[in-house]
Parts: structure tokens; C-alpha cells; sequence
């Protein structure tokens, strides 16, 4: 490292020569000299050298050995403590901020040579150490999820600014805290506590996901839905040295795949269950009958009589209006196992569960006819709805949820022959 700049602090002016003789001896010639502690300051802080060698028993306002410790820390300087024999075997280590290197007097040119080189390569190490952190730090604190560093154990080590954010704690709260009390995890669904994921990872060794429905209770008592997952750090060598946990706020993507399911599945305008889920719905029931002998249930297929005449006075503005009004009396007059759905257009179908024979399905059609006498009031207007009702019950005949939703269809038109608010059973025959 020829070429580094060198100051020299020592009062014996002979000692002083001598090591600045032996520094240009060994390739390093920019080098100056000072007897004073007190101006060692001010020449490093002006001219930033690579090195600094100062006897520390020098004395005045501030000593050598409180220069030797401003000088490493505050300014981030290598030094090496010139010292004899003696005061070495007496100096009390403790008086240092950090450990600096010693070179004994007389000083040895062949000693000094070693002192420099060492303490000059440790420097440029320590400082691409700090330079690497930095840059680490750097892109950690950039990054668009939330970071938390742990130990083995699971103590946090460091976390950015984003985790600082959705957690609620500072950095400086948390060092050396157990990452449970931090990152206070529950399952939104079960309300029980999820464990310390980095202890997990740490004993697993392999990358874990954080598990689904997993909500983050911050030091507030905000909860934020969070996803990603926790990964082992391992050394050059392959072993695991602690755990990284990268989170993030999933509020969003849960309310788009909750819009995204509805859409899916729930008719837009009357917030129904959709074909889709209906026929879904069918198809559980038919596979509960096949695991329970005495499970029956029916399906109801249903048509607003005269709902063309609606749209055709009034526009279709008010047409869907009667539709949503039409969806709430069908939710009132069922029981909370029983599904409705627009079926599409003025057509709803209707799932009963849990029945005992054909008389409960044919109340539940008179409850419905009954509900739809009252007049609606919208817009102003009063008006009048009725509905043909047609009813198929499940029967070993059955093999497919098509096949009854079809005869209860089928059912539906035998009702609107009878007149408008009518409902009919589907029998055996009744379709040809």
C-alpha cells in the first residue's frame, strides 16, 4: 500500500526520525511528523491520512490515549499505538473504545514494516466490510416488502422500514427481542396463535411459506392480512445462522380475490349465488344423499309471471330494481340452510335441504307465493309480482343434479298452464 499517507504523533524527536527513516525505507514517503496531541486532530481531520502511529504516553489536555480512541472511532482511522515495554505490561486494555494495534519501542524497522502492512490490509477490509453492509442495508431498506433478520433463536437482529411500518415498532425497540412478541401472527380463521416461524425455519432448515389466512397484529392493534414466507440464512459453510422473514400487506390482493369470487359466483345484480354455485350447491346435496339414506331434499324453479310487461312499461331500470326487491322476499322466506339463486334473467332456483317429504317443499312455495302478494313499492310506483313455481324432490331415479333441476323446470311450465301464482310437483309422466 505505497503511496498511503502516514502521520507520525511523538515528542522524542529522535524516535520520531528513526520511524519516519524506516517508513521511507519501506516504500512509504508521504509522511509527517508532529509532537503535539492536541494538533494531530486537526492535521487528520485536514488531510484524512491512511494511518496514524502516535506514542500514547503522550500528555496534555488530551492524552495519547484518548487520541488513539477519537482517532479509530470518530474518524475511522487505523492506528498503532507506540508504546515501551513496560506501560504495555501495565496498560489498563479497558481505556480503549476498540482493540488497536501496539509496536514497541526501540521500534524495529522489520516490526514496523509488519505493524503498517497489517493494520493498513485490516482497514481496507473493515471497510469493504461496512461498504458491503451498507450496500446490504441499502437494497434491504429499498425493498417493497416488509424484512426481519433473526438469530438462530429467533431474536431479531434488524428489520427495515416497511416491517417498521405494518408492525408499529422501531427498530431500536426490538433488537434482540424474541420476533413473537414483534410479529404477533394469528390465523384469521381459527383465532390461534402462530408460532415463532423463525425457530421453525431454523429447526426445518427449508424455506416455509407463511401460512395462509395468516393476520399480523400490530402494537396498535391494527390487523393486516400478510403473505410471503421465511427462508434459513446459511454461512459459507453451509450452516444455518439465523432466519429471514419477508411479509407484506395483502389487504388488496385478498379484496380482489374476494371481488374476483364474487364475481364467480354471485349474480352482480342481487348479490345471489349465481348457475355457477347453485349448481355446485345441487351437487353437494346429491352427494350427501348418497352417503345418508334419510337425506331428502328439492329443488324449486321459479319465473316471475308478466315480467316482460315491466321492462316493456317502465324500461329496464326499474325491471332490475323488482329483480333485487324479488331477491330479498325469496331470502326471507327460507331458512338459513336453504339456497337461492338467480338462475338468470326473471328466473330464480331454490335449494331445500333437509326435508321430510313433498309438504315441506310445497309450503315453502306457498310462503313465497304469499310474500310476493304484498305490493312492492319502487320508485313511486306500486306494483303487483307474482311467480309459477315448479318442484322436483330427489329420488333414487336421480343420478345427475341436471336431470332434477330439468323436471323442475319442466314442473315450472305444468304451474304457469294452471294461471300466474300457481306452483306444481313434477311427477312421473308429467314431462311428456
Amino acid at each position: 500500500m505505497i503511496g498511503s499517507r502516514i502521520i507520525v504523533v511523538e515528542d522524542e524527536k529522535n524516535l520520531a526520525l528513526n520511524i519516519r527513516n524506516s517508513l521511507q525505507n519501506i516504500g512509504y514517503t508521504n509522511t509527517e511528523i508532529t509532537d503535539s496531541s492536541e494538533e494531530v486532530l486537526k492535521k487528520v481531520a485536514e488531510t484524512n491520512p491512511s494511518l496514524v502511529l502516535i506514542d500514547i504516553s503522550l500528555t496534555g489536555k488530551i492524552n495519547g490515549k484518548e487520541i488513539a480512541n477519537m482517532i479509530g472511532s470518530c474518524f475511522e482511522i487505523p492506528v498503532i499505538c507506540i508504546t515501551d515495554y513496560l506501560e504495555m505490561s501495565n496498560l489498563n486494555r479497558n481505556s480503549l473504545n476498540e482493540p488497536l494495534s501496539y509496536i514497541l519501542k526501540p521500534v524495529a524497522e522489520k516490526d514496523l514494516h509488519v505493524a503498517v502492512e497489517i493494520a493498513l490490509y485490516k482497514h481496507q477490509l473493515e471497510r469493504r466490510l461496512r461498504e458491503e453492509k451498507q450496500r446490504l442495508m441499502a437494497i434491504i431498506n429499498s425493498m417493497s416488502c416488509a424484512v426481519v433478520v433473526t438469530d438462530t433463536n429467533g431474536y431479531i437482529q434488524m428489520m427495515n422500514p416497511l416491517a417498521e411500518s405494518l408492525t408499529n415498532w422501531q427498530q431500536n425497540e426490538v433488537y434482540g427481542k424474541d420476533i413473537a412478541e414483534v410479529l404477533s401472527l394469528v390465523d384469521k380463521d381459527s383465532g390461534e396463535a402462530i408460532g415463532n416461524l423463525a425457530k421453525k425455519v431454523v429447526e426445518v432448515g427449508t424455506v416455509l411459506r407463511i401460512p395462509e389466512n395468516c393476520i399480523l397484529i400490530a402494537k396498535d392493534g391494527t390487523e393486516i392480512p400478510i403473505g410471503d414466507s421465511v427462508a434459513p440464512i446459511r454461512n459459507q459453510d453451509g450452516n444455518i445462522t439465523g432466519a429471514i422473514l419477508v411479509f407484506q400487506d395483502i389487504t388488496q390482493r385478498k379484496q380482489t380475490e374476494a371481488q374476483l369470487h364474487r364475481n364467480a359466483f354471485y349474480d352482480a345484480l342481487t348479490a345471489l349465488p349465481n348457475r355457477v354455485l347453485f349448481h355446485d350447491r345441487l351437487k353437494q346435496a346429491f352427494e350427501r344423499s348418497k352417503r345418508r339414506n334419510n337425506y331428502r331434499f328439492a329443488v324449486l324453479f321459479l319465473d316471475l309471471d308478466s315480467f316482460k310487461e315491466i321492462n316493456d312499461r317502465f324500461g329496464h331500470g326499474m325491471g332490475d330494481d323488482v329483480l333485487v326487491a324479488i331477491a330479498r322476499r325469496l331470502e326471507s322466506s327460507l331458512r338459513s340452510g336453504d339456497s337461492v339463486a338467480r338462475f338468470g334473467g326473471d328466473e330464480f332456483t331454490i335449494l331445500l335441504e333437509e326435508i321430510k317429504d313433498v309438504t315441506d317443499a310445497t309450503n315453502v312455495a306457498k310462503r313465497i307465493q304469499d310474500t310476493l302478494k304484498l305490493p312492492l313499492h319502487i320508485n313511486g310506483h306500486q306494483m303487483l309480482i307474482t311467480a309459477s313455481i315448479g318442484i322436483a324432490l330427489n329420488s333414487s331415479s336421480y343420478d345427475q343434479p341436471e336431470s332434477l333441476l330439468r323436471d323442475a323446470d319442466i314442473a315450472m311450465y305444468h304451474a304457469k298452464k294452471q294461471g300466474k301464482a300457481c306452483h306444481a310437483v313434477f311427477t312421473v309422466g308429467s314431462g311428456e
